[in-house]
């Protein structure tokens, strides 16, 4: 049994002796923001032989990689849009995670859609073609049946059987399909981060980029107060929703996601997540998510998150009322706020697209 590899140890010696060297070097990359997004790009940028430098003002994955449902999407909202490349890359990178880079993090987990009342036929009809579709991109990504099993017609009683909670009355089955989901999301962004170590970036948590230009950033260390100028060939903003506050011309509208935290005897042992139709909102879907740790996230909203940018976001309790209606809509069990044992909130980087002049 070996230990663990020093390459890809990120503590505070390495932290310092990388930071004192930085102002003397000249990086290929200098990557802000150690989300998904930034810890993927440095591995990337690391991984092709370039010299690297990862900041960020916090920890990583502090910002919304940490506060996410903890899916890996095969790409069919993309493909709904019309963005058939990016579906179908989606679709091949789930693979990858689920079978080759980290198959201890992320597994499959089934989805039942519930035929209730509130599911017209023609929306089941319209569903069932989506999973098809959504099934086809599996294929074409080469993700085997045996690491995604494909979506199927469930009778009332299958479907009761993954989901005790249901409500029965009116009950017509349910619609089965798979996706992947992530044990830890923030466990991932860190793994992507010490690997992209261990291929030689320089990863340097609580180092705020101050200002941001094309060749380099003034970068303030959290710790002691000291600033110090990183010089690079290209630089990458991933900073998220606080992208634009460090260059002009970004422009975002931030939007608030907020889950629910359930214990899973409230649901009656879910076994399957479920895909719950919002009253009146034509197809949008709110999600049900048992945890390998006896709890069940139930989620998200999309709310528009105007004034500053907090560190961390807060759940509105208009919010959680809105995620409980809709939960009640499609149990038998009564769900009231005191089951509630937490809530978390994400802010998604949106483009305000209202600014764009054709």
């Amino acid at each position: 049994m070996t230990g663990p590899d020093a390459r890809t140890s990120l503590n505070a010696a390495r932290r310092e002796r990388e930071l004192a060297a930085l102002p003397d070097e000249v990086v290929d990359v200098l990557v802000v923001g150690l989300g998904a997004t930034g810890a993927g790009a440095a591995l990337e940028a690391a991984s092709r032989g370039l010299s690297v430098a990862a900041v960020d003002a916090h920890d990583l994955a502090f910002g919304t990689s940490r506060w996410s449902s903890k899916l890996i999407h095969g790409g069919l909202r993309y493909l709904a849009s019309g963005q058939v490349d990016v579906a179908h890359e989606s679709a091949v990178e789930r693979g990858v995670l689920m079978r080759q880079t980290a198959p201890h993090l992320v597994r499959a987990l089934p989805f039942v859609l519930p035929l209730t009342p509130l599911v017209s036929r023609t929306q089941a009809l319209v569903s069932r073609s989506g999973m098809r579709a959504g099934d086809l991109l599996r294929l074409s990504a080469r993700t085997p049946r045996s690491v995604l099993p494909g979506p199927r017609r469930l009778s009332a009683v299958e479907t009761l059987r993954l989901a005790p909670a249901l409500r029965p009355h009116g009950l017509r089955g349910g619609l089965l399909s798979w996706d992947g989901q992530l044990c830890d999301d923030a466990r991932l962004v860190t793994a992507l981060a010490r690997t992209a170590a261990g291929h030689g970036a320089r990863v340097l948590t609580r180092c705020r980029a101050v200002e941001l230009t094309g060749d380099g950033a003034l970068v303030r260390d959290e710790l002691t107060g000291r600033e110090i100028t990183v010089r690079a060939r290209s630089v990458l903003n991933a900073a998220g929703v606080w992208a634009g506050g460090l260059v002009d011309g970004v422009r975002l509208r931030p939007s608030r996601g907020t889950h629910l935290v359930l214990r899973a005897e409230t649901l009656r042992g879910l076994s399957a997540g479920l895909h719950v139709p919002i009253p009146g909102g034509g197809a949008r879907f709110m999600l049900v998510l048992p945890q390998g740790d006896g709890r069940v996230y139930v989620g998200l909203t999309d709310e528009p998150a105007d004034g500053p940018i907090p560190d961390v976001p807060e759940p509105t309790e208009g919010e959680i009322g809105f995620l409980l209606d809709v939960l009640g809509s499609a149990v038998d069990v009564p769900v009231r706020r005191t089951d509630v044992i937490g809530a978390y909130a994400g802010l998604r980087p949106l483009l305000d697209l209202s600014l764009i002049h054709i």
